[in-house]
């Protein structure tokens, strides 16, 4: 019986582009077209169009696995059996047969069937590879299929860019061998074999740009991170420097050590097309992904206090280790915050670095999956696979992802294949568990010294002028190693802590008068005209309105109500989130009722008064670490009024203090 499982799962979709093609199934060949025999099969032309629709709908599927996008050639190409015609009964001479192209893009209304398959080669399986069959949204599945296949016809680089894109590959690469050269044995956590980053991230900045983005917070671990905040953040050279000459002027009480490689950092940066954003990279300590859910919540609170309800103004941008992104749960967490109205951010930029190698763990004991990124494949979002030895590809995916994140709103991931030049560090020794691995990267001449070798080759620039370009850029760096008037490094949060200071707070009068408090109390029993409250709640409604004119108890949770309550009223934002905090986990808290017959939602506490600060209370996924850190990043970002509270245990000290009586 002839196997099916191509019909099914991502692979049905193709039967969307033939409500025009009679498709028949028939018995396929056990011999690979390589050694088909000599005369065409004896098909209809609708059955060989049908054939071809399923050819063309493997290569969709399947053709990322025949990528090129290893730069050191070890990940095996694999021979998917649905990449072959021979799968779909297409013999050698059957190649020739001039077809109907739908449903494929960007080609001529007919061809041979041997120049479709040479362009889905070349489309699917050059140095890019991309996942994205798995979409549910048919109009966003085509999307990606008409963008991708059509790639090829984009205009050649300028060579104004190409020029650009060597120069950010010769920072990269120079300053990683400055340092190496100056500083003997300093960790430094080199970003060399992986240097394509940098380009990348210009790319994606200034196509960031062109989409209306203003912002963008940045949150990476160490791996390249002191050459990220020197070529993209434009962390002035002298003070990187000082830092590992140790004659830094750096506020002490930050630590010493190896902090340089965790501390962030604040910029403006003038993109390619001149337009300017604002660029902040988030502290992160050695917990490599502890940073991602930070960065989401300070992206939402920006784009909060900028009434920005499109998500467009402010990008989260997140750099991960290959290990990391496929070996921490905390992930899982931060991905599926993606789409949660509570958290939503309008989609991430997920940059993997995939050197290949967790510290000393090979990918085989290091993950369960193919990629390292097949965790977010739940997400249905596209996935890039790309070779990092290849900048100009890598600018197209570039291109289309920002594309994608600008039109649909949701979250992408480049995976960019590299390498790790040296060891976890730079004492360390990486040939004692990847001894084939290293010895092929001891050969490898280089991400730019490749690029180079292309450009001269294409006469786009000579060796004399890439030469020169390297040397201006060495010596602006010794001059900066010599320069010992270096500024004062403030913290980069110092402007978010103005006006506060250590120690025993001052003591507070937080009484409220007894009568705004029933007038308070009763404002919480309001519900528009029409909604249908729960009866529970409705004896909850007598019960506040007891207290509020008989002078009964208060219990614990009008306590919590009332102190939202007042600081709303009084132009406080307060924004609570977590699992079940709506009704509260004990069925006390309600402060977001639903409507018994249409299920609408309404919070009294959001319509106390005409003028009131925003109260925000969104449940949350069953997440522990990763809602935890977004509330502390959104706490990082909110105005200084606001009252961020991340679990309904936290707010029992709020009601003692606001309901001191006079």
């Amino acid at each position: 019986m002839e196997p099916e499982s191509h019909l099914f799962g991502e692979n049905a979709a193709y039967l969307e582009d033939l409500e025009h093609v009679a498709a028949q199934p028939a018995p396929r060949p056990a011999r690979s077209i390589f050694h088909a025999p000599a005369a065409p099969s004896d098909f209809s032309a609708a059955e060989r169009q049908a054939r071809v629709a399923r050819l063309i709908n493997g290569y969709r599927v399947h053709g990322h696995w025949a990528a090129d996008v290893d730069p050191l050639d070890t990940k095996e190409i694999a021979r998917h059996p649905e990449l072959d015609p021979a799968f779909y009964g297409l013999v050698e001479a059957d190649l020739d047969a001039v077809v109907p192209t739908s449903p494929m893009y960007g080609m001529p209304e007919q061809a041979t069937i041997r120049a479709i398959l040479d362009r889905l080669r070349k489309v699917y399986c050059g140095t890019v590879g991309v996942e994205f069959m798995n979409v549910l949204d048919p109009e966003a599945k085509r999307w990606v299929q008409q963008r991708f296949e059509t790639l090829v016809h984009e205009p050649a680089m300028s060579r104004e860019t190409q020029l650009r894109m060597l120069m950010l590959l010769t920072r990269a690469d120079g300053f990683e061998r400055f340092l190496g050269s100056r500083f003997l044995g300093n960790k430094r956590f080199s970003l060399e074999g992986a240097e394509s980053l940098v380009p990348l991230l210009d790319l994606l900045l200034t196509e960031a740009g062109t989409h209306g983005v203003e912002d963008v917070v940045l949150g990476m671990a160490h791996r390249g991170r002191l050459n990220v905040l020197l070529n993209i953040l434009h962390k002035p050279p002298v003070q990187m420097l000082a830092e590992f000459a140790d004659h830094s002027t750096h506020d002490e009480s930050w630590g010493s050590g190896d902090v340089k490689y965790h501390l962030g950092y604040n910029n403006r940066y003038i993109t390619a097309l001149g337009h300017v954003l604002n660029v902040s990279m988030a502290f992160n300590p050695s917990h490599l992904e502890a940073v991602n859910p930070v960065v989401e919540g300070r992206v939402r609170a920006r784009q909060d206090r900028m009434g920005d309800a499109t998500h467009t103004r402010v990008l989260p941008l997140l750099i991960h280790g290959d290990a990391a992104f496929a070996g921490q749960g905390l992930n899982a967490e931060v991905l599926n915050l993606s789409t949660l109205r509570g958290y939503r951010t309008g989609g991430t930029v997920h940059v993997v670095v995939n050197n290949q190698v967790g510290f000393t763990t090979s990918p085989s004991d290091a993950r369960s999956t193919p990629y390292a990124t097949d965790i977010a494949r739940m997400l249905g979002i596209p996935i890039f696979h790309v070779n990092g030895e290849d900048p100009e590809t890598v600018a197209r995916v570039v291109k289309m992802a920002m594309e994608w994140r600008a039109t649909f709103r949701k979250d992408v991931v480049i995976d960019m294949y590299c390498f790790r030049k040296h060891g976890h560090n730079e004492m360390d020794e990486p040939a004692f568990t990847q001894p084939l691995m290293y010895a092929r990267i001891a050969q490898h001449p280089g991400v730019r010294e490749v690029y180079l070798r292309s450009l001269v080759d294409r006469g786009v620039v000579d060796r004399e002028g890439a030469q020169a370009m390297l040397r201006q850029f060495q010596d602006a760096l010794d001059t900066a190693l010599a320069d010992r008037n270096v500024p004062n490094a403030p913290s980069p949060m110092g402007p978010q802590w103005v006006g506060y200071h250590s120690g025993v707070p001052d003591e507070k009068d937080t009484a409220v008068p007894e009568e705004r408090l029933s007038t308070l109390l009763l404002a919480l029993n309001r519900v528009p005209d029409g909604f249908h409250t729960n009866p529970k709640i409705k004896r909850l409604f007598k019960l506040r309105e007891e207290q509020a004119t008989l002078g009964r108890p208060l219990d614990w949770a009008a306590g919590e109500l009332l102190a939202y309550a007042t600081l709303v009223t009084e132009g406080h934002p307060v924004r609570i989130s977590g699992q079940d905090v709506q009704r509260g986990t004990f069925s006390h808290r309600h402060a977001v009722l639903v409507d018994n017959e249409s299920g609408a939602e309404y919070s009294p506490i959001d319509n106390l008064a005409a003028e009131q600060a925003r109260f925000w209370c969104f449940n949350s996924l069953l997440s522990e670490a990763g809602v935890l850190g977004f509330e502390y990043g959104y706490s990082l970002e909110s105005d200084r009024k606001s009252t961020r509270l991340n679990s309904s245990h936290l707010v029992i000290s709020y009601a003692v203090f606001c309901l001191k009586k006079k």
